[in-house]
């Protein structure tokens, strides 16, 4: 049966059911909603944020949107559609599930032997190498090219199991991607924000460049768009065309709007050191590198750290001048083990 013209009264109304999506969905949701509540039995004073829920929340809602939706329904017949679902799927559900901060959030709900073995995930070798800035922009521009200028959009069109794992590799490039550069997770990258600027705005030419190549097609790059088109629809080349400015003009309003969030995540922070500036800055630094340093001292077994403090340290991990400036990071407790050494070093009577 012949679709009715696109609409928003369409996008609305029509819906279509994927039970892949449908599960991971309803999966994710129960689980973050799981630690939500757990965190707030815990620790009643200081539960987990409703902002942060909603967002992640709104992220799931997004990707239930882009498949599941009037738009889901017409992506294998307008290639424009199709656009407006890859930049849902790659620069908005993303970053809105980035924010929600599901794994700290695991790490606040789960105790041990649950709590350590995320934690050691989260730190290992393989996690930090995925979540390397770099790798992360590398993924997203080959995303964003390989699916578009290619041939794999035409695969795209004629096999259905392709088409979902086009999605699932939207969702993971683009949570790659925003991860080290909006999130705030306990990994190992601390990205400064001038950098995280950088790496946003370099996205902003990608996307202008394959929107300006598809809108310069001379022809029909993709001749799966042409097969069981509707009488109503433009015609292929032009559908082509409106494609490549939704990604234009789409793909760099979106990166915009997350840059000057950014921005403004920075000048907050600036005045939340009350002025102090670079003062500020070296004064966590300091404290930091302080606080570490017991650490190696633990390590060698020094004889300066009571045994006492070296046990009640241990498994503490090295601090960042940016992990204690933030007051939503889960090794609060080992901070605060880590900074009760230190004094306990210090303040011990020196051998004679």
């Amino acid at each position: 049966m012949e679709l009715p013209p696109f609409s928003l009264l369409e996008v609305v109304s029509r819906w279509q059911f994927a039970p892949v999506v449908t599960g991971f969905v309803v999966a994710a949701a129960g689980l973050y909603l799981w630690g939500v509540l757990r965190v707030r039995r815990r620790h009643p004073a200081r539960p987990w944020p409703l902002y942060r829920t909603a967002l992640f929340l709104g992220g799931l809602a997004v990707v239930v949107i882009a498949t599941q939706s009037g738009i889901g329904t017409y992506d294998d017949v307008l290639f424009y559609d199709h656009m407006v679902q890859h930049l849902l799927l790659l620069m908005v559900a993303p970053p809105l599930l980035v924010v929600g901060q599901p794994f700290t959030l695991l790490l606040h709900a789960s105790r041990n032997p649950l709590h350590t073995w995320v934690k050691k995930v989260l730190r290992s070798r393989v996690v930090a190498a995925i979540t390397w800035p770099p790798f992360g922009v590398a993924l997203y521009v080959a995303t964003i090219v390989g699916t578009h200028l290619t041939g794999f959009m035409n695969l795209v069109e004629t096999n259905s199991v392709v088409h979902d794992a086009e999605h699932a590799l939207y969702l993971v490039a683009g949570y790659l991607y925003f991860l080290p550069l909006i999130g705030r997770e306990p990994i190992r990258w601390r990205v400064s924000y001038p950098t995280r600027i950088f790496l946003l705005f370099i996205a902003m030419p990608v996307d202008a460049f394959t929107g300006l190549v598809l809108g310069s097609e001379g022809s029909n790059p993709f001749p799966g768009l042409a097969e069981q088109r509707p009488g109503w629809a433009p015609s292929p080349i032009d559908d082509v065309h409106i494609g490549g400015a939704v990604m234009w003009v789409g793909g760099a309003g979106l990166m915009f709007v997350l840059v000057m969030a950014v921005f403004f995540a920075w000048s907050r922070e600036k005045q939340a050191d009350g002025g102090l500036g670079w003062l500020e800055s070296a004064r966590r630094s300091n404290f930091a590198t302080l606080v570490s340093s017991h650490q190696d001292a633990n390590a060698a077994g020094s004889p300066g750290v009571p045994a006492s403090a070296r046990s009640a340290s241990a498994g503490a991990t090295p601090v960042s001048a940016a992990s204690v400036s933030d007051a939503e990071s889960v090794d609060d407790d080992e901070h605060l083990a880590a900074y009760n050494a230190f004094l306990a070093r210090i303040n011990k009577p020196p051998q004679r």
